[in-house]
């Protein structure tokens, strides 16, 4: 294994979003501030930066994670996809972010991209979760604006649509 300086930076190649991407990074960058600084996209937030909020959640190979505890040399190779990519290129939501639109489920919209990778995971394992299921999900997310109500109906009317 080779030895890096503490300030000396490596090329981190990824697929993010779809495309394949590299810039460099210091070995102790964490991934959200690598997608932020080094790639651009702005869309996943920072909160806590110790994996409590949940803002900062990106899918890591289909898996939703918490971009803050990953290293960003630790997403070479991989495939990251942030919240950018769930609309379609002609900007119209899919059906998780219409539902949040539709149902009022963000009001400063800080948490809400964090939560909605979170659920494209979820959903995609389990596609008719309870509501309880749904809460267990949402624990893992903090929302300073919201009572959660309108989250937890629009992501059962999302489960309700099969969408």
């Amino acid at each position: 294994m080779r030895r890096l300086k503490r300030d000396q930076k490596v090329r981190v190649a990824l697929t993010l979003n779809g495309r394949k991407l590299s810039a460099e990074a210091e070995p102790r960058m964490l991934l959200t501030d690598f997608i932020r600084h080094a790639l651009g996209l702005t869309g996943t937030h920072v909160g806590c930066e110790h994996g409590v909020c949940g803002s900062c959640t990106v899918m890591i190979d289909g898996v939703a994670q918490r971009a803050c505890l990953t290293l960003a040399v630790q997403a070479e190779g991989r495939d990251v996809r942030t919240v950018e990519s769930l609309a379609a290129a002609d900007g119209t939501l899919n059906a998780l972010q219409a539902a949040f639109r539709n149902n009022h489920a963000l009001q400063c919209g800080f948490c809400t991209p964090g939560i909605l990778m979170s659920f494209t995971d979820f959903l995609a394992r389990n596609p008719h979760p309870s509501e309880a299921e749904i809460r267990d999900v949402l624990s893992g997310h903090l929302c300073r604006c919201t009572g959660y109500a309108n989250i937890v109906k629009a992501i059962k009317d999302v489960a309700d649509a099969g969408a």
